[in-house]
């Protein structure tokens, strides 16, 4: 989270805590009725506890603020506290049945929410639901007259948030606004997220994840699948199979143009690839990276330009250079490793971005 905030937070936690009273309890314990019984679920910038006791048990209480956790004994005396940022959650992958966000995320300059809200995707389980608030509007920085001075906002749009939890691998049922705040409810789904930050320098594509990518947690992770072995030889990345590392190491995103799981990309259709092609473009004006790489024809093909071939592309993507890549799958015998390395060097060198 931003750091000013944080240290705004630990500053007037107690003032804050008298000052804001619960709204939304009548939500709160709803969303409590859709986490199974017995399984955790998580209130993220819980603050003073507003909601951690309408959550259900067990719960657990997690800010950046540890004047704020101090208070949460007093509303929700047996939840469990823990001190975390929102933007490196302190639990193991599919830890947690449900995950209560109000008025938190907000906080989370605007191009390092998606990376954000990955690490959520990696923490809840297939299946939980989460329930994600933040403020209406346009733009972002400081509250005017904010009677807790020190605060960044980051205010979201019904469509931008869309694009933010798609991307994030969550199936969204609704997205409402109450008062000068968009609420959006949504469920974790069996894909990946997007592993992608501000100035990459490159922006990887695929087609869309394989149900074994997916349990994997891993873009191109099937067996015989080379793209993890051509991108090292190709210098772009130092290991194999981890994009958290690829990303933080090298400034190398990953993405997919279509989130819906399937064996094959074969049974993707055109109109999943203009959708996801809408949402990418609305991405890399968002993030900037230095080039985008499409890894397998198809996609760009159905989206951008039917008769494109393989290399660099001229009319570029969303503003940035593009490459298109050969599919990197094992079925594409006709591409060797060396070809297929030699193509994802020459993406990364029309980055615009070191």
């Amino acid at each position: 989270m931003d750091r000013t905030t944080v240290a705004a937070y630990e500053r007037y936690a107690t003032e804050y805590a008298t000052r804001r009273t619960p709204r939304n309890q009548r939500e709160a314990r709803a969303f409590a009725g859709r986490v199974p019984t017995g399984r955790w679920r998580a209130d993220l910038g819980s603050g003073p506890a507003r909601y951690t006791g309408d959550l259900g048990r067990p719960v657990v209480a997690v800010d950046a603020a540890w004047a704020m956790l101090e208070l949460v004994g007093d509303r929700a005396p047996a939840a469990r506290r823990v001190q975390g940022d929102l933007e490196a959650l302190p639990f193991r992958r599919g830890a947690l049945a449900g995950a209560w966000a109000n008025l938190s995320y907000q906080h989370v300059p605007r191009a390092r929410l998606p990376l954000a809200l990955a690490h959520l995707h990696e923490v809840l389980g297939v299946g939980a639901p989460a329930e994600i608030t933040v403020i209406a509007g346009e733009g972002d920085g400081p509250w005017p007259d904010d009677e807790f001075p020190g605060r960044y906002f980051a205010r979201w749009s019904s469509e931008d948030l869309a694009n933010l939890l798609t991307g994030a691998g969550f199936d969204i049922e609704s997205v409402a606004i109450d008062g000068d705040h968009l609420r959006a409810r949504v469920t974790r789904l069996h894909t990946l997220p997007d592993v992608v930050g501000p100035g990459m320098r490159v922006l990887v594509c695929g087609l869309n994840p394989s149900p074994y990518a997916a349990e994997a947690g891993i873009s191109f992770a099937r067996p015989g699948n080379r793209f993890w072995p051509a991108a090292v030889a190709a210098g772009i990345v130092s290991a194999e199979r981890d994009p958290w590392a690829a990303l933080a190491r090298h400034g190398v995103g990953l993405t997919d143009l279509v989130k819906r799981v399937s064996p094959g990309a074969a049974e993707l259709t055109a109109a999943e690839y203009r959708a996801g092609g809408q949402r990418l473009a609305w991405l890399v004006h968002l993030l900037q990276p230095g080039a985008v790489c499409f890894v397998g024809l198809a996609g760009w093909r159905a989206a951008v330009n039917a008769r494109a071939t393989p290399g660099p592309q001229a009319e570029g993507f969303a503003g940035v250079p593009a490459y298109l890549s050969p599919s990197t799958s094992g079925r594409n015998a006709h591409e060797s490793l060396a070809s297929l390395s030699d193509h994802l060097r020459r993406a990364a060198a029309l980055s615009r971005n070191p």
